[in-house]
This record gives C-alpha cells, structure tokens and sequence, in this order.
C-alpha cells in the first residue's frame, strides 16, 4: 500500500479521537463552561450531524480543486477549529467550533475515500479502505483512552489541544506524500456534478447505503452505552470501562484488517457474518453479568461489526464508481447516519424495563432488520462486480 494511505490514516486517527473523544470530557466541560450535562452533550449531536450533512455539500465544493489542496486545507481547518475550541470560555462558540470540524472531517474522509481508492488498482479499494479506516480502529484503541487520561489529569482543554497537535504532522505528510496531480477538476472524462448525484437513483447504491447506515447504527447504539454495562450489569470498577472500550477497539482493527484482505473479490465471505452479528447482541445482553463472557464478546462484537461496516462501505465506492469525487461522500454520509441515529435509537431504550442493556437488544434488532432488508438481495450485495450500471 502506498505511503500516502497511512499518512491519510493518521489524519483519520486525529478526526476519529476528537469524535468520540467528548465521552468522557462531557461532565468537565458542562462544569467549565456553566452548562448543563445534557446541554453539553450536544456537542456530540453537532458533530455527528455536521458529519451526515457536511459530506455532500464539502466534497461538493471541493470536486475541482487538486486532492492534496482539499486534503491539506480541510485538515488545517479541522486543527483551528480545536484550537479555537481550546481557548473559548463561551459554549455556543465551542458549539460552532464542533460544527466546522465536523464539516471539515466530513469533506476530509469524503475526498480522502475517494483518493485512497485512486491511489490503488481497481480490484484494490477493499485494502486501501482498511488502512485508511485502521485510522478510526486506532482511535478507539489509543485516542479515546489517551484523551480521556489527558482530559483528567489536564483538563478537557488539554485533549482538544493534543488533536490539534497530532494535526500537524498529518498535514506536512498530506502534503509530502500525496501526489500534486493530476487536478481533480482537470480530469478527462469527469461527469458533471448532475450525472454524480444522479447515481444516488440507483437501488443496487441506495441499497448498500442503507444497510451500511443500519450496521453502523447497531455498532454505535452499543458502542455509545457500554459503560453503564460495565459498571451496572457486570458490577466491575470504572477503571475497567477504558479495558472494555480498548477491546472493542482491538477487535474493530482486526475486523477491518481481515475485511481489507477479501472484501475486494470475495465480500460474501464477510457478509456471511451477519449472522454472527446479529447473534451476538442478544447473547452480550444475556450474558453481560459475566465479566469474562462480557469482554470476550465485547471484542467479538467490535470485529464482526467493523468487518461487515467496512465492507458495506467498500461495496458503496464500487457502486459510486460512476461518481467518482462525490461516491466517498456517499459512503461518508451512510456510515454516519448510522453512527448519529444509533445512539439516539439507543438512549430512547434506557428508559425501558431493559434498562442499561437496552442498546444491546437495539443492536440486535438494527441488524436484524439490516439482513431482512438485505436478504432478498444477497446475491446482488455479494457480488464482486465493479461499478455496475444503475438497475431501474
């Protein structure tokens, strides 16, 4: 794979660490800033619909100008914006700051998805995908826990500084390692910004998409409320919430990595884990009072959802082939979909009789409802067909 990919990865890492970083930052900024806990959680709302919106309407915006400028620039902005965020005393101005890195992050992984899969032969978007989104995987691994640790014994000011940071050296690497050219606006043959968007009429794409979304929304609605499990169902201390969400991180990178290896000829070898999937919510929900049992499905869980998420979205710049400087803002905005209305799906089940394993039976029924969906048209999803023509 080419240097340029894991240069873009660390880019992804620092984009990736700052969205799910406010997890555990929520309760020092409300108290810093005067606003209540559920008026700073906001911000992740903010961010998470900036992303679903932003990738679209940036990638949009940037389809003619050179990928490296658009790389470079939405990078650098992404990095002022947690400057800015670092320095205000005043939350409607850290809100607008998570707006603009969302939009920034947004039109980021939509032009970067679309320059990974350039960067390689075309039977190769699978394994590019997988190094580009093992920056995400990292994120869960190190970024999250690390900000947490920084955020507690620094300040949660400290983590958005640490962000901006890691920035700096994704950007001088953006700039070093991915080629100049040719201009994205130059290039021969490119369709018109009407003939990208019409592709979104496909059924085969919108069909991808959707299950893409509703994976990604079961990934999240756990992901998101996993530590009352800990703490709540399997009774273990708060330090182990960082080893729980570690493994599901660990267990995210080994699914994007297996993904990347087959997932390019052989999808229907990983589409088989659904499932799996689909099995594993219920029995994490059943069995989550077992601390042992509870980690182990924990990273089990992390590897069959990144795997099928992951190759979904492989399948969706495959099917966007006819657009090709908008289809990575499509798979942008399917993946986070999923990831905004997964934990709004989940937290409206807390309050249920399943109290704190709520998210877990929510998982399982989004993935249930992904294979019902998904199953008539098994055949069609599977196949490893390349930028097929739109289907009625």
């Amino acid at each position: 794979m080419p240097l340029a990919l894991y240069l873009l990865a660390l880019a992804v890492f620092a984009m990736g660490t700052s969205e799910f970083m406010l997890a555990g930052l929520l309760p020092a900024i409300a108290s810093d800033l005067d606003a209540a806990v559920g008026t700073a959680g906001t911000l992740t709302s903010a961010f998470a619909i900036g992303m679903v919106v932003g990738a679209p309407l940036m990638a949009g915006l940037a389809r003619t100008w050179p990928a490296r400028s658009s790389l470079l620039g939405f990078v650098l902005v992404f990095a002022a914006a947690h400057v800015l965020g670092a320095t205000t005393a005043n939350f409607p101005v850290l809100f607008a700051t998570r707006v603009v890195a969302a939009l920034a992050n947004a039109g980021f992984l939509a032009v970067a998805l679309t320059t990974a899969a350039r960067l390689v032969p075309a039977d190769s978007k699978g394994r590019a995908l997988a190094v580009l989104l093992s920056g995400t995987t990292a994120a869960t691994i190190a970024g999250v826990p690390a900000g947490s640790v920084l955020g507690t014994m620094l300040g949660w000011r400290a983590t958005f500084w640490a962000v901006a940071a890691v920035c700096l050296p994704a950007a001088l690497g953006i700039l070093k390692g991915v080629p100049a050219g040719p201009d994205r606006g130059d290039e021969p043959h490119r369709p018109a910004l009407r003939a990208e968007l019409a592709q979104l009429r496909s059924r085969r794409l919108a069909l991808v998409m959707l299950l893409g979304a509703l994976v990604n929304a079961a990934t999240f609605a756990s992901f998101t409320f996993l530590a009352p499990v800990v703490t709540g169902t399997a009774g273990l201390s708060d330090l182990w919430i960082s080893v729980v969400l570690v493994l599901f991180g660990l267990g995210s990178f080994v699914g994007v990595t297996v993904a990347g290896r087959v997932s390019d000829h052989r999808p229907d070898l990983v589409l088989l884990g659904g499932p799996l999937l689909l099995l594993g919510w219920p029995a994490l929900a059943v069995l989550a009072h077992r601390p042992t049992a509870l980690l182990v499905l924990v990273f089990v869980q992390g590897a069959l959802s990144f795997a099928l998420g992951s190759t979904l979205i492989t399948r969706v710049l495959y099917e966007a082939a006819g657009a090709p400087t908008m289809g990575g803002s499509y798979a942008t905005a399917a993946f986070n979909t999923g990831a905004a209305a997964g934990p709004f799906v989940a937290a409206a089940s807390l309050g249920t009789t399943f109290g704190d394993l709520g998210p877990l039976w929510v998982s399982g029924l989004l993935v249930a409802v992904a294979l019902l969906v998904a199953f008539p048209f098994r055949s069609v999803i599977a196949a490893a067909g390349r930028g097929a023509e739109v289907d009625g």
